[in-house]
């Protein structure tokens, strides 16, 4: 049996303040390159499909045009993820996404991953944390009210 080691994220993705709802999921299918020399898939492999549920919530709230237009988005300032079974080749997993936290210049967005092969059970599931930054000043800045209230729209979202 494979478990996960290290503290248990189970109490920590319960939903505050109108957020953790889960209003962004993505399946994504698992590739033979995914797949390391323990004939699973490598642990850096599942941060990136995150990364993708990620960038679909960003282009929902208009984090990705602020970033563009203004040069003002999310900076990662750090993550913690627990791994509960391996994944193989050839499946599909779902990555679900939801922000879980607003502050005034960061936020925090939860994940969770569950692989078809495996009956739709949840492999692993994480926690980013995001600042959001000025690229043009090199320095953290007010989450813009406008992208708050987007986010708390999509929230309200039901998949």
């Amino acid at each position: 049996m494979w478990e996960a080691g290290g503290t248990d994220l189970s109490d920590d993705l319960a939903p505050h303040d109108g957020l953790g709802n889960w209003p962004v999921s993505c399946i994504i299918p698992v590739q033979w390159g995914d797949m390391d020399a323990f004939n699973h898939v490598n642990h850096t492999v599942f941060l990136t499909w995150m990364e993708t549920a990620r960038m679909h919530y960003f282009e929902l709230c208009g984090i990705v045009e602020m970033l563009e237009k203004e040069g003002i988005g999310p900076i990662l300032a750090g993550l913690k993820a627990d791994y509960s079974a391996p994944v193989e080749f050839p499946d599909k997993v779902t990555v679900r996404t939801t922000v879980s936290r607003l502050g005034n210049s960061s936020f925090d967005m939860d994940y969770t991953v569950t692989s078809e092969s495996k009956g739709d059970k949840e492999v692993a599931k994480a926690r980013i944390f995001c600042v959001i930054y000025d690229y043009n000043e090199g320095k953290p800045t007010q989450i813009p009210e406008a992208i708050k209230k987007r986010v708390l729209e999509i929230e309200t979202l039901t998949n």
